[in-house]
C-alpha cells in the first residue's frame, strides 16, 4: 500500500485578538509621546487654568453685575444692558473727578519716585563705608505692611499733635493739615506712596546701573565730557529699558493702590481723594449699588489695561 495522504482542507493559523495590556501599553506610550512632543504647554497648563479659574470667574461675574441693576436689599436684579456704561462714560461727573485724581496720583507717584530712585541708585552704585547698612534702611518701606504703615503716617500727620508738624515748627515753616486739607491731601498721599515704591524703583534701576558697559564712560572721559554730559548723553539712553520697565510695574501698582487711600482718607476730605478703586467701593457697598459700582471699576480696568499697553509698548521700543 501506498503512503496515505491526508484529505482535507489545510487549516491556517489566525493570529488572536491583541492581549488586553498590550493595547494599554500602547495608549500610554502614545501618550506619553504627545506630552513629551508638547512639553512646553503640559508644564504650565495646571497653573494657566488655576489663573484662569481666579481671574476668569471675578471678571465675568463683574461683567454681569455691571449689566444689571440691582435693587438695595440685593435680591432684585434688572437687566439693563450697557446703560450702566454708558452713564458712568457721559454722565457721571464724579468718575471724571475721581478719574482726574487718579491720573494726577499716579503721574504724581511715578516722577517723583524716579526722581529720588534715581538719586539713591547714583549714590549706592558707589563703594564706600557702610554702604550696607544703609541699602537695607533704604530697603525697610518695600517690606513694610501698607496698612500698618498707612496707620502709623496718618498718626505722624494728624494736624494737632502730629512729629511732621513739630518739625515743620521747628524750621519756621507753619503747620500743614496733611491729608485733612482739601490742597494738601493728593501731594501727602503722594509722598506716602512714594516712600513705598522708591525702593523698588532703585533696586531696578541700580541693577541697570550695574549692568552698563564701561567703554562709553572711558571714551567720554577720554574727550573731557563732564559728569552731567556722561549722565544725560550717556547713563539716560543706556538705561531707558530698565526706567521703562521699573514704570510700568509702579504704574500698575500705584493705579490700584486703595488700602492706604482708604485708610487715611476714605476720599475725603470733600471727595479730594476719592480715586476710581474708593469711588467704585463706595458706590458698590457703601449706597449698595453693585451694578454701576461693577460699571465703574470696569471702565477703571479697561483703562488700566490701555496704559499698560502703551507702557509695554513703549517697553519694546526701548530694547530696539
Amino acid at each position: 500500500m501506498g503512503e496515505r495522504e491526508r484529505s482535507g482542507p489545510v487549516q491556517s493559523e489566525q493570529a488572536g485578538p491583541e492581549p488586553e495590556d498590550a493595547r494599554t501599553g500602547s495608549l500610554l506610550r502614545r501618550a506619553f509621546a504627545l506630552i513629551d512632543r508638547n512639553l512646553a504647554f503640559v508644564l504650565p497648563a495646571p497653573a494657566v487654568i488655576v489663573i484662569l479659574a481666579l481671574m476668569g470667574y471675578p471678571f465675568f461675574y463683574t461683567l454681569s453685575l455691571s449689566l444689571q441693576r440691582v435693587n438695595v436689599t440685593m435680591t432684585r436684579f434688572t437687566f439693563v444692558g450697557v446703560e450702566n456704561l454708558v452713564e458712568v462714560l457721559t454722565a457721571d461727573e464724579r468718575f471724571l473727578n475721581a478719574l482726574w485724581i487718579t491720573l494726577y496720583f499716579t503721574v504724581a507717584s511715578l516722577g517723583l519716585e524716579l526722581v529720588l530712585a534715581m538719586v539713591m541708585a547714583l549714590v549706592m552704585n558707589r563703594t564706600f563705608r557702610g554702604l550696607g547698612v544703609i541699602r537695607t534702611l533704604f530697603l525697610l518701606p518695600l517690606v513694610a505692611t501698607p496698612t500698618a504703615t498707612s496707620v502709623i503716617w496718618l498718626i505722624m500727620m494728624e494736624p494737632s499733635i502730629g512729629i511732621l508738624n513739630y518739625f515743620v515748627e521747628g524750621l519756621g515753616l507753619p503747620p500743614s493739615l496733611w491729608v485733612a486739607g482739601e490742597n494738601s491731601v493728593v501731594p501727602s498721599l503722594v509722598w506716602i506712596n512714594t516712600w513705598h515704591g522708591v525702593p523698588f524703583v532703585m533696586l531696578i534701576l541700580l541693577a541697570g546701573l550695574r549692568s552698563l558697559p564701561t567703554e562709553p564712560f572711558e571714551a567720554a572721559r577720554i574727550d573731557g565730557a563732564s559728569r552731567l554730559q556722561e549722565f544725560f548723553q550717556i547713563t539716560l539712553p543706556l538705561l531707558k529699558p530698565a526706567i521703562v520697565v521699573a514704570m510700568l510695574f509702579r504704574a500698575i501698582d500705584t493705579l490700584k493702590v486703595f488700602d492706604a487711600i482708604w485708610i487715611m482718607t476714605a476720599g475725603g476730605p470733600g471727595r479730594r481723594s476719592e480715586t476710581l478703586h474708593v469711588y467704585s467701593y463706595l458706590t458698590a457697598f457703601e449706597f449698595y449699588d453693585l451694578g454701576y459700582g461693577s460699571a465703574v471699576i470696569l471702565v477703571f480696568m479697561v483703562i488700566i489695561l490701555i496704559i499698560s499697553a502703551v507702557l509695554i509698548r513703549l517697553r519694546q521700543r526701548a530694547w530696539l
